[in-house]
Protein backbone atom coordinates (compact mmCIF):
# COMPACT_ATOMS: atom_id res chain seq x y z
CA UNK A 1 0.00 0.00 0.00
CA UNK A 2 1.62 3.70 -0.94
CA UNK A 3 1.40 5.68 1.97
CA UNK A 4 0.44 9.24 1.73
CA UNK A 5 2.87 12.52 1.27
CA UNK A 6 1.73 14.22 5.37
CA UNK A 7 1.01 17.46 3.57
CA UNK A 8 -0.67 19.21 6.83
CA UNK A 9 -0.01 22.45 8.51
CA UNK A 10 2.88 20.77 10.36
CA UNK A 11 4.54 19.65 7.21
CA UNK A 12 3.80 23.01 5.52
CA UNK A 13 5.35 24.88 8.59
CA UNK A 14 8.59 22.94 8.91
CA UNK A 15 8.78 19.90 6.38
CA UNK A 16 12.38 18.62 7.69
CA UNK A 17 11.76 15.84 9.99
CA UNK A 18 9.84 14.23 7.61
CA UNK A 19 12.07 14.66 4.77
CA UNK A 20 15.06 13.48 7.44
CA UNK A 21 12.68 10.39 8.57
CA UNK A 22 12.41 9.11 4.97
CA UNK A 23 16.23 9.56 3.92
CA UNK A 24 17.01 7.41 6.84
CA UNK A 25 14.27 5.02 6.83
CA UNK A 26 13.36 4.67 2.97
CA UNK A 27 15.70 6.89 1.09
CA UNK A 28 13.83 5.50 -2.09
CA UNK A 29 10.15 5.32 -1.26
CA UNK A 30 6.52 5.22 -3.24
CA UNK A 31 4.18 7.78 -1.92
CA UNK A 32 0.76 9.19 -2.80
CA UNK A 33 0.75 12.86 -2.99
CA UNK A 34 -2.60 15.24 -1.73
CA UNK A 35 -3.87 14.75 -5.82
CA UNK A 36 -3.39 10.70 -5.52
CA UNK A 37 -0.68 10.65 -7.79
CA UNK A 38 1.91 8.01 -7.11
CA UNK A 39 5.27 8.99 -7.23
CA UNK A 40 8.66 7.71 -6.29
CA UNK A 41 10.61 10.05 -3.41
CA UNK A 42 13.96 10.40 -3.61
CA UNK A 43 16.12 11.98 -0.27
CA UNK A 44 19.45 10.93 -0.11
CA UNK A 45 22.43 13.52 -1.55
CA UNK A 46 24.00 11.26 -3.26
CA UNK A 47 20.75 9.60 -5.05
CA UNK A 48 19.78 13.19 -6.15
CA UNK A 49 22.62 14.43 -7.40
CA UNK A 50 23.50 11.50 -9.42
CA UNK A 51 19.24 11.41 -10.72
CA UNK A 52 19.72 15.16 -11.90
CA UNK A 53 22.81 14.27 -13.81
CA UNK A 54 21.07 10.60 -15.44
CA UNK A 55 19.32 10.74 -18.75
CA UNK A 56 17.49 8.27 -18.81
CA UNK A 57 15.67 10.16 -16.36
CA UNK A 58 12.99 11.82 -18.95
CA UNK A 59 11.80 15.99 -18.30
CA UNK A 60 9.76 15.18 -21.21
CA UNK A 61 6.21 14.01 -19.93
CA UNK A 62 5.17 11.87 -23.01
CA UNK A 63 7.69 9.21 -21.18
CA UNK A 64 5.29 9.25 -18.18
CA UNK A 65 2.91 6.36 -17.44
CA UNK A 66 0.09 8.67 -17.27
CA UNK A 67 -0.36 8.75 -13.43
CA UNK A 68 1.45 12.24 -13.12
CA UNK A 69 -0.90 15.22 -12.53
CA UNK A 70 1.23 17.74 -12.11
CA UNK A 71 0.50 21.62 -13.98
CA UNK A 72 -1.69 21.57 -16.98
CA UNK A 73 -0.70 24.03 -19.71
CA UNK A 74 -1.66 24.92 -22.81
CA UNK A 75 0.95 23.52 -25.46
CA UNK A 76 2.27 27.37 -26.69
CA UNK A 77 3.30 27.58 -22.85
CA UNK A 78 4.74 23.91 -22.41
CA UNK A 79 7.53 24.01 -24.98
CA UNK A 80 10.21 24.77 -22.55
CA UNK A 81 13.55 23.70 -21.36
CA UNK A 82 11.73 22.24 -17.97
CA UNK A 83 9.71 19.56 -20.10
CA UNK A 84 13.15 19.07 -22.86
CA UNK A 85 15.00 16.22 -23.49
CA UNK A 86 18.25 16.33 -25.40
CA UNK A 87 18.72 16.87 -28.57
CA UNK A 88 15.60 19.70 -28.49
CA UNK A 89 16.91 20.73 -24.66
CA UNK A 90 20.46 21.03 -26.07
CA UNK A 91 19.25 23.43 -29.06
CA UNK A 92 17.03 25.51 -27.13
CA UNK A 93 19.46 25.57 -24.16
CA UNK A 94 22.50 26.55 -26.41
CA UNK A 95 19.96 29.26 -28.13
CA UNK A 96 19.00 30.83 -24.87
CA UNK A 97 22.45 31.33 -23.26
CA UNK A 98 23.86 33.29 -26.06
CA UNK A 99 21.37 36.03 -24.96
CA UNK A 100 21.34 35.00 -21.21
CA UNK A 101 24.73 36.92 -20.66
CA UNK A 102 26.25 37.44 -17.17
CA UNK A 103 26.91 40.98 -18.78
CA UNK A 104 23.36 41.25 -19.12
CA UNK A 105 22.41 39.99 -15.81
CA UNK A 106 25.21 42.46 -14.20
CA UNK A 107 23.95 44.86 -15.92
CA UNK A 108 20.64 45.07 -14.05
CA UNK A 109 21.95 44.85 -10.90
CA UNK A 110 21.68 48.80 -10.69
CA UNK A 111 17.54 48.59 -11.17
CA UNK A 112 17.48 46.10 -8.70
CA UNK A 113 18.86 48.10 -5.88
CA UNK A 114 17.33 51.45 -7.05
CA UNK A 115 13.99 49.14 -6.71
CA UNK A 116 14.81 47.73 -3.07
CA UNK A 117 16.01 51.22 -2.54
CA UNK A 118 12.30 52.36 -3.31
CA UNK A 119 10.13 49.78 -1.69
CA UNK A 120 12.13 50.16 1.56
CA UNK A 121 12.28 53.38 1.52
CA UNK A 122 8.33 53.09 1.72
CA UNK A 123 8.32 50.24 4.39
CA UNK A 124 10.68 52.47 6.22
CA UNK A 125 8.72 55.49 6.75
CA UNK A 126 6.05 53.02 8.30
CA UNK A 127 8.28 51.69 10.75
CA UNK A 128 6.90 48.52 9.90
CA UNK A 129 6.35 45.69 6.92
CA UNK A 130 5.51 42.67 5.28
CA UNK A 131 8.60 41.56 3.75
CA UNK A 132 6.41 39.59 1.33
CA UNK A 133 3.82 41.34 0.63
CA UNK A 134 5.79 44.51 0.50
CA UNK A 135 9.38 43.77 -0.84
CA UNK A 136 9.71 40.18 -1.78
CA UNK A 137 7.11 40.01 -3.71
CA UNK A 138 7.53 43.12 -5.76
CA UNK A 139 11.09 43.16 -6.41
CA UNK A 140 11.71 40.24 -8.47
CA UNK A 141 8.36 40.90 -10.52
CA UNK A 142 10.07 44.18 -11.25
CA UNK A 143 13.26 42.69 -12.12
CA UNK A 144 12.16 39.33 -14.43
CA UNK A 145 9.80 42.02 -16.09
CA UNK A 146 13.03 44.73 -16.83
CA UNK A 147 14.60 41.49 -17.99
CA UNK A 148 11.99 40.46 -20.11
CA UNK A 149 11.16 44.15 -21.28
CA UNK A 150 7.07 44.17 -19.82
CA UNK A 151 6.31 47.55 -19.50
CA UNK A 152 6.20 49.28 -16.04
CA UNK A 153 2.17 49.78 -16.53
CA UNK A 154 1.47 46.09 -17.11
CA UNK A 155 3.54 44.68 -13.78
CA UNK A 156 0.99 44.41 -11.14
CA UNK A 157 -1.11 42.37 -13.43
CA UNK A 158 1.82 40.49 -14.19
CA UNK A 159 2.50 39.90 -10.29
CA UNK A 160 -1.75 39.29 -9.55
CA UNK A 161 -2.10 36.58 -12.66
CA UNK A 162 1.33 34.93 -11.47
CA UNK A 163 -0.05 34.61 -7.70
CA UNK A 164 -3.34 33.73 -8.74
CA UNK A 165 -1.82 30.24 -11.17
CA UNK A 166 0.38 29.29 -8.57
CA UNK A 167 -1.98 29.66 -5.41
CA UNK A 168 -5.78 29.50 -6.52
CA UNK A 169 -8.24 30.72 -4.10
CA UNK A 170 -9.71 27.76 -2.40
CA UNK A 171 -13.46 28.62 -3.69
CA UNK A 172 -12.12 29.32 -7.41
CA UNK A 173 -10.08 26.54 -8.51
CA UNK A 174 -10.75 27.52 -12.50
CA UNK A 175 -9.09 30.82 -11.74
CA UNK A 176 -5.61 29.42 -12.02
CA UNK A 177 -6.27 28.19 -15.50
CA UNK A 178 -7.73 31.53 -16.32
CA UNK A 179 -4.77 33.17 -15.03
CA UNK A 180 -2.87 30.71 -17.32
CA UNK A 181 -4.87 32.24 -20.25
CA UNK A 182 -4.45 35.81 -19.62
CA UNK A 183 -0.43 35.56 -19.57
CA UNK A 184 -0.37 33.11 -22.39
CA UNK A 185 -2.59 36.01 -24.53
CA UNK A 186 -0.01 38.60 -22.98
CA UNK A 187 2.93 36.86 -24.04
CA UNK A 188 1.56 36.93 -27.70
CA UNK A 189 0.87 40.57 -28.08
CA UNK A 190 4.06 41.29 -26.17
CA UNK A 191 5.90 39.47 -28.54
CA UNK A 192 4.36 40.77 -31.60
CA UNK A 193 5.20 44.46 -30.13
CA UNK A 194 8.91 43.39 -29.45
CA UNK A 195 9.24 41.66 -33.23
CA UNK A 196 7.90 45.09 -34.99
CA UNK A 197 9.99 46.97 -32.36
CA UNK A 198 13.34 45.53 -30.72
CA UNK A 199 14.22 47.04 -27.39
CA UNK A 200 17.21 45.75 -25.32
CA UNK A 201 15.83 43.30 -23.68
CA UNK A 202 15.98 39.20 -23.34
CA UNK A 203 12.79 38.73 -25.26
CA UNK A 204 14.14 40.80 -28.16
CA UNK A 205 17.27 39.11 -28.06
CA UNK A 206 15.63 35.74 -28.16
CA UNK A 207 13.95 36.61 -31.16
CA UNK A 208 16.88 37.75 -32.77
CA UNK A 209 18.88 34.88 -31.77
CA UNK A 210 19.80 31.93 -34.27
CA UNK A 211 22.46 29.40 -34.74
CA UNK A 212 23.97 28.18 -37.90
CA UNK A 213 20.35 29.32 -39.14
CA UNK A 214 19.00 27.92 -36.22
CA UNK A 215 16.14 29.95 -34.18
CA UNK A 216 13.49 29.22 -31.38
CA UNK A 217 10.22 28.28 -32.53
CA UNK A 218 6.94 30.64 -32.28
CA UNK A 219 5.81 28.01 -29.04
CA UNK A 220 9.78 27.86 -27.26
CA UNK A 221 9.38 31.64 -27.69
CA UNK A 222 6.56 31.31 -25.39
CA UNK A 223 7.11 28.92 -23.54
CA UNK A 224 10.93 30.42 -22.68
CA UNK A 225 8.93 33.58 -21.25
CA UNK A 226 6.67 31.74 -19.44
CA UNK A 227 9.15 29.69 -17.47
CA UNK A 228 11.63 32.71 -17.32
CA UNK A 229 8.56 34.81 -15.47
CA UNK A 230 7.36 31.95 -13.42
CA UNK A 231 10.67 30.55 -12.08
CA UNK A 232 12.30 34.41 -12.00
CA UNK A 233 9.46 35.24 -10.03
CA UNK A 234 8.31 33.00 -7.70
CA UNK A 235 11.04 31.21 -6.45
CA UNK A 236 12.94 34.25 -5.67
CA UNK A 237 10.02 35.78 -3.72
CA UNK A 238 10.64 32.54 -1.70
CA UNK A 239 14.32 32.90 -1.68
CA UNK A 240 14.03 36.32 -0.06
CA UNK A 241 11.65 35.62 2.77
CA UNK A 242 12.67 32.72 3.48
CA UNK A 243 16.36 34.03 3.58
CA UNK A 244 15.78 36.91 5.99
CA UNK A 245 13.63 34.85 8.23
CA UNK A 246 16.48 32.27 8.84
CA UNK A 247 18.58 35.36 9.29
CA UNK A 248 16.05 36.75 12.25
CA UNK A 249 16.65 33.02 13.51
CA UNK A 250 19.77 33.05 13.84
CA UNK A 251 21.01 36.55 14.85
CA UNK A 252 24.63 35.46 15.08
CA UNK A 253 24.66 35.03 11.65
CA UNK A 254 23.21 37.90 11.39
CA UNK A 255 25.74 39.49 12.78
CA UNK A 256 28.48 38.14 11.18
CA UNK A 257 27.36 39.64 8.48
CA UNK A 258 26.66 43.20 9.19
CA UNK A 259 29.96 43.11 10.24
CA UNK A 260 31.94 42.19 7.71
CA UNK A 261 29.39 42.00 4.23
CA UNK A 262 32.11 40.65 2.76
CA UNK A 263 30.27 37.35 4.36
CA UNK A 264 27.18 37.94 1.97
CA UNK A 265 28.08 35.85 -0.53
CA UNK A 266 28.41 32.93 1.24
CA UNK A 267 25.93 33.34 3.49
CA UNK A 268 23.27 33.10 0.62
CA UNK A 269 24.42 30.17 -0.60
CA UNK A 270 23.92 28.69 3.10
CA UNK A 271 20.52 29.92 3.51
CA UNK A 272 20.07 28.28 -0.43
CA UNK A 273 21.05 25.22 1.37
CA UNK A 274 18.74 25.43 4.04
CA UNK A 275 15.76 26.34 2.26
CA UNK A 276 15.80 25.48 -1.37
CA UNK A 277 12.53 27.93 -2.68
CA UNK A 278 11.30 24.57 -4.69
CA UNK A 279 12.20 21.94 -2.57
CA UNK A 280 10.95 19.31 -4.88
CA UNK A 281 12.49 19.90 -8.56
CA UNK A 282 10.59 18.75 -11.77
CA UNK A 283 9.29 15.32 -11.93
CA UNK A 284 11.45 12.80 -13.76
CA UNK A 285 10.26 9.30 -16.00
CA UNK A 286 12.47 7.01 -16.52
CA UNK A 287 12.65 5.79 -20.22
CA UNK A 288 13.76 2.24 -19.35
CA UNK A 289 13.57 0.07 -15.84
CA UNK A 290 16.58 1.41 -13.46
CA UNK A 291 17.74 1.39 -10.30
CA UNK A 292 18.21 4.41 -7.74
CA UNK A 293 19.79 3.64 -4.43
CA UNK A 294 19.18 0.26 -4.71
CA UNK A 295 14.90 0.05 -5.52
CA UNK A 296 13.84 -0.67 -8.47
CA UNK A 297 12.23 1.93 -10.55
CA UNK A 298 9.50 0.73 -13.55
CA UNK A 299 9.85 2.60 -17.02
CA UNK A 300 7.32 5.41 -17.35
CA UNK A 301 6.79 5.89 -13.17
CA UNK A 302 7.12 9.18 -11.55
CA UNK A 303 10.34 10.33 -9.81
CA UNK A 304 10.30 13.32 -7.38
CA UNK A 305 14.11 14.22 -6.25
CA UNK A 306 13.66 16.45 -3.27
CA UNK A 307 16.64 18.67 -3.26
CA UNK A 308 15.65 20.02 0.40
CA UNK A 309 16.05 16.83 1.93
CA UNK A 310 19.21 16.26 -0.30
CA UNK A 311 21.05 19.08 0.97
CA UNK A 312 20.57 18.52 4.66
CA UNK A 313 22.01 15.42 4.23
CA UNK A 314 24.68 14.60 7.16
CA UNK A 315 26.60 12.73 4.84
CA UNK A 316 27.21 15.50 2.94
CA UNK A 317 26.91 18.47 4.79
CA UNK A 318 27.77 17.57 8.75
CA UNK A 319 25.69 19.36 11.31
CA UNK A 320 23.09 20.11 8.51
CA UNK A 321 20.64 21.83 10.40
CA UNK A 322 22.98 24.84 11.75
CA UNK A 323 24.01 27.65 9.46
CA UNK A 324 27.72 27.95 8.35
CA UNK A 325 28.36 29.39 5.29
CA UNK A 326 31.84 28.77 5.58
CA UNK A 327 30.59 24.74 5.01
CA UNK A 328 32.01 22.68 2.38
CA UNK A 329 30.10 20.71 -0.24
CA UNK A 330 27.11 22.20 -3.20
CA UNK A 331 23.90 22.26 -2.39
CA UNK A 332 21.71 21.25 -5.20
CA UNK A 333 18.73 23.91 -4.97
CA UNK A 334 19.98 25.03 -8.38
CA UNK A 335 19.98 21.31 -9.86
CA UNK A 336 22.78 19.52 -11.52
CA UNK A 337 23.96 17.97 -14.53
CA UNK A 338 22.36 19.91 -18.45
CA UNK A 339 19.36 21.08 -16.20
CA UNK A 340 21.43 23.09 -13.78
CA UNK A 341 19.03 26.36 -13.25
CA UNK A 342 20.09 28.96 -16.50
CA UNK A 343 19.16 31.97 -14.58
CA UNK A 344 20.94 31.16 -11.14
CA UNK A 345 23.03 34.19 -11.80
CA UNK A 346 20.65 36.56 -11.77
CA UNK A 347 18.87 34.94 -8.50
CA UNK A 348 22.03 35.43 -6.93
CA UNK A 349 22.87 38.81 -8.20
CA UNK A 350 18.76 39.57 -7.01
CA UNK A 351 19.21 37.84 -3.42
CA UNK A 352 22.58 39.62 -3.03
CA UNK A 353 20.58 42.76 -3.39
CA UNK A 354 17.71 41.92 -1.71
CA UNK A 355 19.16 40.38 1.31
CA UNK A 356 22.12 42.69 1.69
CA UNK A 357 19.90 46.02 1.71
CA UNK A 358 17.82 44.74 4.24
CA UNK A 359 20.71 43.76 6.55
CA UNK A 360 22.30 47.06 6.03
CA UNK A 361 19.75 49.65 6.33
CA UNK A 362 17.38 48.02 9.16
CA UNK A 363 19.81 47.12 12.16
CA UNK A 364 16.97 46.62 14.84
CA UNK A 365 14.86 44.66 12.60
CA UNK A 366 12.51 41.75 14.33
CA UNK A 367 9.82 39.79 13.61
CA UNK A 368 6.14 41.44 14.63
CA UNK A 369 4.99 38.34 15.22
CA UNK A 370 5.84 35.05 16.99
CA UNK A 371 7.50 33.00 14.83
CA UNK A 372 4.87 29.95 15.16
CA UNK A 373 2.71 32.20 13.84
CA UNK A 374 3.68 32.80 10.71
CA UNK A 375 1.75 31.57 7.82
CA UNK A 376 3.42 29.34 4.48
CA UNK A 377 2.00 28.69 1.30
CA UNK A 378 -0.12 25.96 1.16
CA UNK A 379 2.13 23.28 -1.16
CA UNK A 380 4.79 20.97 -1.00
CA UNK A 381 6.10 21.74 -4.11
CA UNK A 382 7.22 25.58 -3.13
CA UNK A 383 8.59 26.60 0.50
CA UNK A 384 7.31 29.82 0.86
CA UNK A 385 5.94 32.17 3.60
CA UNK A 386 2.85 33.60 2.80
CA UNK A 387 3.81 36.76 5.22
CA UNK A 388 6.90 38.12 7.02
CA UNK A 389 5.91 40.65 9.29
CA UNK A 390 8.50 42.89 10.69
CA UNK A 391 9.47 46.06 12.68
CA UNK A 392 12.08 48.13 11.07
CA UNK A 393 13.05 50.41 14.04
Amino acid sequence: MTAALPVDADFLRDPYPTYEQLRVQAPVCRVRLPDGSPVWLVTRYSDVRAALADQRLSLDKRNGDGSWQGFSLPSALDANLGNMDPPDHTRVRRLVSQAFTPRRVESLRPRIQETADALLDAAAARGSADLVRDYAGPLPVAVICELLGVPAADRDEFRSWTDTMMTPPAHDRAAAARAVGAIHAYLEKLLAAKRAEPGDDLLSALIAVRDDGDRLSEHELTSLAFLLLLAGYENTVHAIGTGLLTLLRHPEVLAQVRADPARLTATIEELLRLEPPSPVVLRRFPVEDLTIGGVPIPRGETVLLVVAAANRDPAEFPAPEAVDPQRSGSHLTFGHGIHFCLAASLARTELDVAIGTVVRRFPALRLAVPDAELGWRPSFRTRGLASLPVLLT
